[in-house]
């Protein structure tokens, strides 16, 4: 029940496939969310006349940043699957409560300045993450 066979004659945990999929979705949710940003009225034109988005001034160092917060997440789809079930249930829970934080930094922002698009993003991706650690916790349990 808890087991999936791969094509590869592998035995991968179920447990291990759900969360690979939770962290695709947060970086896709991440993808769209930058987006979305990006179609609010005026953003592009402020973007384009200052060279800031959301007030932030965009830097080598910013957009670092961004390729760091969109790559965690897909590295965290591929050693969700390939990682050994000790050090596959920390790192999910330890790199889940670190973005479930940034997240919620997000969400102070957002309901500073209600945006409704904006807080259903950050929710949802709040919620893939919980669930992240939450398998990753319930994981120990099967093993």
């Amino acid at each position: 029940m808890f087991k999936t066979l791969s094509s590869g004659g592998e035995i991968l945990e179920d447990w291990k496939i759900k969360i690979s999929v939770l962290w695709l979705f947060e970086a896709v949710a991440l993808l769209a969310y930058m987006t979305l940003g990006s179609l609010e009225p005026g953003a592009l034109h402020q973007f384009l006349n200052t060279g800031e988005i959301g007030g932030m001034k965009i830097t080598p160092e910013l957009l670092l940043l961004f390729a760091i917060l969109i790559l965690v997440p897909l590295t965290m789809a591929f050693l969700s699957v390939a990682l050994e079930n000790p050090t596959n249930r920390w790192a999910n829970i330890i790199v889940g409560i670190v973005f479930i934080v940034l997240n919620f930094i997000d969400l102070i922002e957002a309901v500073t300045q209600p945006s409704a698009w904006m807080t259903l993003m950050i929710l949802s991706k709040i919620a893939a993450l919980a669930l992240v650690i939450w398998y990753a916790w319930k994981s120990k349990h099967k093993a």
